[in-house]
């Protein structure tokens, strides 16, 4: 049977529709040609010799987080399955660096954006979405960021779903994802096949990219995911239990998540480290130091793990690089972490912390805080 044309005003319409998009594509690769890969910091500690420590700098993206590679993705990933059309508003749940990212792609391509955070979300993160344009949903309970976005959703928003779709936009495979810049930077370093890569665990996608792509490559390094102490990832790993929740509340926003989220994968993860709050905050404060700007608390999360890894590998006697993630920048927590005075109210105390992670960079032992 001979299929029937479309309508002159429908094909015209689907016409229109499909220039837009090939458009907004178009203004996408352009963004990612311009923007240069980020930088690749090295850092040696006398308590470590022969293990070298690599951070990825995320934070220098435009945006000032690595949301800024899965924000791309995620629009990328509505454009291609037709699920976003010119002056459609964009929403989706997050709380803060990735809806950051997300307002700046939806300025781009000239979209309405909607944030829907918690209300505990720092404030600088919900006056940078504010700035690039986009509207703040701010909701008191954070268990509820996902039915709200679901809301706008059922209303003719497109809800990017970074929590929902973020292991799958982006392309594991390659195409400069994070683990494949990572790898080709090490190229020309002593050891250009980590022992281990460090990452934490928001949507679960970066984690799950990783993973994939060393068992795509056929490489030996091991993956770590490091989050705050109790985290539902932490609980669902090691018992791989999707139903976990989490059995501790974190400060440490973009991480430690309260439930198993579907993109996380637990059976591509060689390792989980629990890392307290007071530790997190305290290592971020010691980035400062040794790399002369401020990350944020999950930068500080990687950075305890990183010791943890190579206090072990020092007591076997191993020789290796680990590598990290430098998540976004401190600036954005500068009334919260980095605030003497919330510290205080939060009842948190980094300091006993601080000098006992100075005192494992320097004679390689693990010295683990007060609570630990």
């Amino acid at each position: 049977m001979q299929a029937q044309a479309l309508p002159i005003d429908a094909r015209s319409h689907s016409g229109e529709v499909r220039a837009w998009t090939s458009n907004a594509l178009r203004q996408l690769r352009q963004e990612a040609a311009r923007s240069a890969d980020t930088h690749l910091l090295h850092l040696a500690f006398r308590g470590f010799p022969g293990i070298d420590f690599y951070f990825k700098d995320e934070a220098a993206h435009p945006t000032g987080s690595l949301k800024h590679r899965l924000a791309r993705s995620l629009f990328l990933y509505a454009l291609c399955n037709g699920r976003l059309r010119e002056g459609q508003t964009v929403v989706d749940a997050s709380s803060g660096s990735t809806a950051i990212s997300e307002a700046w792609f939806a300025r781009l391509l000239g979209l309405p954006f909607i944030a829907v955070m918690p209300a505990c979300t720092a404030p600088r993160k919900v006056a940078d979405v504010q700035a690039l344009g986009g509207r703040c949903d701010l909701v008191d309970d954070p268990a509820d960021v996902h039915a709200r976005a679901a809301w706008h959703a059922a209303r003719g928003a497109c809800h990017l779903d970074q929590f929902g779709l973020a292991e799958r936009a982006t392309d594991w495979r390659g195409n400069n994802n994070i683990a494949e810049s990572i790898l080709g930077q090490l190229a020309q370093e002593t050891y250009p096949e980590p022992a281990w890569i460090v990452c934490g665990a928001g949507t679960g996608g970066t984690s799950a990219t990783i993973g994939r792509y060393l068992r795509y490559r056929g490489l030996a390094t091991a993956l770590c995911v490091a989050d705050p102490a109790g985290s539902a990832f932490a609980h669902g790993w090691r018992s791989r239990d999707r139903t976990a929740r989490a059995s501790e509340a974190t400060v440490i926003e973009g991480i430690g998540r309260g439930r198993v989220e579907p993109g996380f994968l637990f059976e591509i993860v060689d390792d989980v480290i629990e890392v307290p709050d007071a530790a997190s905050i305290a290592a971020a404060w010691q980035l400062e130091s040794l790399l002369g700007r401020r990350y944020g608390g999950s930068s500080g999360t990687n950075f305890v793990a990183c010791l943890r890894l190579a206090a072990r590998m020092r007591v076997r006697g191993e020789r290796g690089s680990i590598v990290s993630l430098l998540c976004d920048r401190g600036e954005r927590y500068d009334q919260t972490l980095f605030d003497p005075g919330w510290l205080a109210r939060q009842g948190l105390d980094p300091h006993p912390w601080r000098e006992a992670l100075l005192a494992t960079t320097r004679d390689g032992r693990w010295n683990a805080g007060p609570g630990s």
